[in-house]
């Protein structure tokens, strides 16, 4: 069976502008992490089950309102810093057309293209206005004016994700259980999960990255538990 080649098929490449899928994917990660390190602190340091939930629901609600909170400006921002060059590079092209059209043929040719053909292209590419600013923007940049990610849409996505996965570690709780080490446990078993989950869009083995992230979420429940556990100790005696 003779395969149709890639470049033949529509929408062969994953969506990668980060409009969604990077906060969605941080913020379940760092929702994961976060509570089960919570709960293994305040869980290592003596206190009731009620204290847990409290503490953990607590740890989610401030944790997705300024997960949020945070991606909504760090994209608002960036997208603000993106139209500020993009109008700097329309008021180039403006005054300066022809020393634009130098400066985007120098960019081609040293990427190998033959300096007469570098120069017909960019004098063909400068008929067309909007299309000058596009191509300059891309080529001086490295961004596409007309495809940049909504501060909305990563907003939300990072605090849905954020709440879902400091959700996981909380619910053995919610369900009536009281022993730590099923929390943890339950939330280990999200942390590997959600890293299985991210391989499917960077092809990478699934379970080498689901250890990863159980791994890296495991020594931060570590970290906190013994921090928890002296604590509690020491504010007991």
């Amino acid at each position: 069976m003779t395969e149709t080649p890639a470049a033949l098929r529509e929408a062969h490449h994953a969506d990668v502008s980060g409009g969604w899928l990077r906060p969605a994917v941080f913020g379940a990660m760092d929702g994961l992490v976060t509570n089960i390190a919570l709960i293994a602190g305040v869980g290592g340091g003596g206190v009731s089950p009620h204290s847990i939930v409290l503490t953990g629901t607590a740890g989610l609600v401030a944790g997705a309102i300024s997960m949020g909170l945070g991606e909504y400006t760090s994209v608002r921002s960036a997208n603000e810093q993106v139209a500020a060059e993009v109008a700097k590079e329309r008021r180039e092209l403006e005054r300066h057309p022809e020393a634009e059209a130098r400066e985007l043929a120098d960019a081609w040719v040293a990427r190998g293209l033959p300096r007469d053909l570098a120069m017909q292209v960019a004098e063909a590419v400068r008929r067309d206005p909007e299309e000058a600013l596009r191509v300059h923007v891309r080529e001086e940049l490295g961004v596409d004016p007309d495809d940049q990610p909504s501060p909305w849409a990563a907003a939300i996505s990072s605090f849905v994700f954020f709440s879902l996965g400091a959700l996981i570690p909380l619910l053995p709780y919610l369900l009536g259980a009281t022993e730590l080490w099923l929390a943890l446990a339950v939330g280990g078993l999200g942390l590997f999960a959600a890293g299985a989950v991210v391989a499917r869009f960077t092809n990478r083995p699934w379970w080498t990255s689901g250890l990863r992230q159980l791994v890296l979420g495991a020594a931060a429940a570590g970290a906190t538990y013994l921090i928890g556990s002296l604590i509690g100790v020491q504010g007991g005696l």
